[in-house]
């Protein structure tokens, strides 16, 4: 069973179905955070359109035939199923950097429903254009820099751009944007010029789409998971399973808090849910922020505070990850 499956709520007090009704797109919910936050939505209620470019039949430049939206969409449903919420996934095929399969990707969305009231943009899949080496900006690869801040900036620009219109026809509705990094983990260069720019990217978004969105009664926030055990964390950076993750930990002390997909999925359900949301309008928040307001846990009952814990590692002072959970 995925660990995006858990059938632990995280929040046994919650109501069925508070997402019931609502109409969710999550760009980019082929795997990790994307997927596990269209599972959390679906299990809350809502019908939500999962989106990204590896299918069954075609995988994305990403090569990870494993996962796909067809999956992400049957696993949303078994979670409206399993909670007894109705919650619904439909898988839509579409590369975010194609203007017009987003036109009918949304247009789609209005034809079935008529309305949007949460917008997930998650879509990244440039990790493997990623260079840490410490090597300065002018050395770096320009045609891999370019395409990871298309993948990374230009798909939200475009996907929002479509969107958005649908989502403030109604009061209420709600944008996320999906980083790494808040903007207070962010003031330190994060090791690579592209990668620093494609990550506090979506920071400023949520600060200048909360100013336009708030004038229609609907809210922009930026969210971070921690140390994410995604599937490609797992299986091709650590070489470990969900079931012995801590293994990883020798590999890299900070993986010791890491935390599951599932955790930031909680988060994000239970901020929707928030009558009260407007609240976080324009800002820039974590899982583990998320986690201590809304009392949702990861899936082994903790709730993982990442960044702090990685702010005291790089500051030499050897927390204890106990002390971060």
């Amino acid at each position: 069973m995925s660990h995006v499956e858990e059938q632990d709520t995280g929040a046994p007090d919650a109501p069925t179905a508070p997402l019931a009704g609502k109409i969710a797109l999550v760009a980019g919910a082929t795997r990790g955070a994307g997927r596990a936050m269209a599972v959390e939505l679906g299990r809350a209620g809502a019908t939500v359109y999962a989106t990204g470019r590896t299918t069954r039949d075609k995988v994305s430049e990403v090569g990870r035939a494993t996962e796909t939206i067809e999956e992400t969409a049957e696993l949303v449903t078994a979670a409206g199923t399993d909670s007894g919420s109705g919650g619904t996934g439909i898988a839509v095929p579409t590369d975010h950097l194609v203007p017009e399969q987003v036109a009918a990707l949304t247009e789609r969305i209005d034809r079935d429903h008529g309305r949007l009231d949460i917008l997930v943009n998650d879509v990244w899949g440039g990790d493997h254009l990623i260079d840490f080496s410490s090597t300065p900006m002018w050395e770096m690869n320009l045609e891999n820099g370019l395409r990871m801040l298309r993948l990374g900036v230009e798909t939200h620009i475009i996907t929002s751009h479509y969107a958005l219109p649908l989502l403030v026809r109604n009061p209420g509705g709600l944008l996320i944007e999906v980083t790494d990094g808040t903007a207070e983990s962010n003031r330190a260069y994060r090791e690579s010029f592209y990668y620093d720019l494609t990550k506090y990217a979506p920071i400023r978004m949520t600060l200048g789409l909360g100013e336009e969105l708030k004038r229609h009664d609907c809210t922009a926030v930026c969210v971070t998971p921690g140390f994410l055990r995604s599937e490609a964390m797992l299986d091709t950076h650590f070489k470990v399973t969900e079931e012995n993750w801590r293994d990883g930990i020798e590999k890299d002390p900070g993986f010791a808090i890491a935390e599951s997909p599932t955790y930031l999925g909680r988060g994000v359900a239970a901020l929707a849910a928030d009558p009260d949301r407007a609240r976080w309008n324009g800002a820039s928040t974590s899982s583990g922020d998320l986690g201590k307001e809304y009392g949702v846990t990861d899936t082994d009952g903790s709730r993982p505070d990442a960044w702090p814990f990685i702010k005291a590692l790089a500051e030499g002072r050897n927390p204890d990850p106990a002390d971060y959970r």
